[in-house]
């Protein structure tokens, strides 16, 4: 996810499961369940949210160096397990987690 978090990036989630009312938006980084590694977690972009077969596309924000929905297609949105809200640490790089501009919200 690099240039937006870096290895070593604490994140702070917003569960979709303790909180329901989330509701994701395209842009939105999200942590969700590795689709080819059970316990695994990823961290990723919304591309797009298909509410119809309840899936979604993600896509790192470094394409040429990243695993996502390119590589293994949709994923559920039961696999979501929140939304990224807040960079806790280090503490240098602790604020909230900037949207990029060529993402928006539909």
């Amino acid at each position: 996810m690099a240039p937006t978090l870096l290895d070593g990036d604490r994140l702070l989630v917003l569960s979709r499961s303790l909180c329901p009312v989330v509701r994701l938006e395209v842009g939105d980084i999200v942590a969700l369940c590795d689709p080819r590694l059970p316990g695994r977690l990823l961290v990723k972009r919304v591309a797009s949210i298909n509410r119809s077969n309840l899936t979604v596309d993600v896509r790192g924000d470094a394409p040429d160096a990243s695993t996502d929905s390119r590589h293994f297609g949709p994923v559920p949105l039961a696999s979501v397990i929140g939304r990224v809200v807040h960079r806790y640490g280090p503490p240098g790089r602790s604020g909230p987690v900037p949207r990029p501009t060529e993402y928006h919200r539909v």
